[in-house]
């Protein structure tokens, strides 16, 4: 069932996650690694081990999505026959007969382009900002709209839609689904453990970080596919609430509406409440929940703005939060 499968795994000072990463995958398979300017060994850690290892170009702008695409052209140029591709995220351990769920799953639906299965988080009691993350991974399974980072594609559907796009500095999966989905090709999260996921965010700063980054990629999906509605109504959500809101309600209490902009204020706990409701059933700490959520929109808004400033300048870099294994 292997025979046709390779496996394409990314990082950056990733260290003793990277090691438990590669450690996980099944013998026999091709592993190509992709290196984006490691400084803790990592390239030299592979060799030694007689992986594949790909070392991206300073010169140009790191980001996954050029890693992926690397890791695809050096493994097809080794491994010809591939016509199965496993992304992994070098923080990420594969999960016991996932790869083999998967591959059932696509050999018997020629329509699916792209299938995943439950990522969960390594240490979800290490810190709150972990935690969160282990709720956002516990996604409904069926038909998706988008996959995250690990995932398994067909070849085929994936050099059809030209991959990754190099310049998605950060969203780079949902806005590859969204291709292969207008090209007709369909997208399933199935109910299987896929990976572990070790987040490592200790800090409310890493978080911080983390937030911004989405509100980066939700604006650089926007500007390339907005026409069509991509990605706006998040952009338009986080301008509002993380600072459109805000700005309104100090103009309204200096300019005397006091009670005009106090009522503005006064969405801000009635959301918070409906959220509070609303996510009650995925944890036993909704309020906190709910609070963190509504803050990630302020530090998306950091993101848009970056994301526009860059545009402006047709320059893109990388966004990192995580420190060094």
């Amino acid at each position: 069932m292997l025979e046709d499968l390779g496996i394409v795994v990314i990082g950056r000072n990733e260290g003793e996650r990277l090691k438990r990463s590669i450690a996980s995958f099944p013998e026999g398979v091709p592993v190509v690694y992709v290196d984006s300017g490691s400084t803790d060994g990592s390239p030299e850690w592979v060799r030694e081990q007689g992986g594949s290892v790909v070392e991206l170009d300073t010169s140009k702008p790191f980001s996954a999505a050029r890693a992926r695409n690397e890791g695809t052209d050096r493994l097809l140029a080794e491994h010809p026959g591939t016509h199965f591709i496993q992304f992994v995220d070098g923080d990420c351990e594969l999960m016991d007969g996932w790869i083999e769920a998967g591959l059932v799953r696509l050999k018997e639906d020629e329509t699916l382009a792209v299938v995943a299965g439950q990522r969960l988080e390594r240490f979800p009691d290490a810190s709150w900002y972990n935690a969160l993350c282990h709720i956002e991974w516990n996604t409904p399974v069926g038909e998706a709209a988008a996959v995250g980072g690990d995932a398994i594609y067909r070849l085929e559907a994936f050099r059809k839609v030209g991959g990754f796009d190099p310049m998605m500095m950060a969203g780079e999966e949902p806005e590859l689904c969204l291709r292969l989905r207008r090209e007709g090709y369909r997208v399933e999260r199935l109910d299987h453990p896929m990976t572990l996921h070790d987040a490592a965010i200790h800090t409310f700063d890493a978080w911080w970080k983390r937030a911004v980054r989405s509100g980066y990629a939700y604006t650089l999906g926007a500007l390339k596919h907005g026409r069509q509605g991509y990605n706006v109504r998040e952009v338009i959500r986080s301008l509002l609430w993380g600072a459109g809101l805000p700005v309104l309600a100090v103009v309204l209490l200096i300019g005397g509406l006091w009670w005009l902009g106090l009522a503005v204020l006064a969405l801000y706990p009635l959301k918070w409440i409906r959220m509070r409701r609303a996510v009650a059933y995925r944890t036993d700490k909704p309020g906190k929940y709910a609070y963190y959520l509504m803050l990630t929109n302020v530090a998306e808004v950091r993101g848009i703005i970056r994301a526009l400033i860059e545009t402006v300048k047709q320059e893109r870099s990388i966004l990192e939060y995580k420190s060094a294994s």
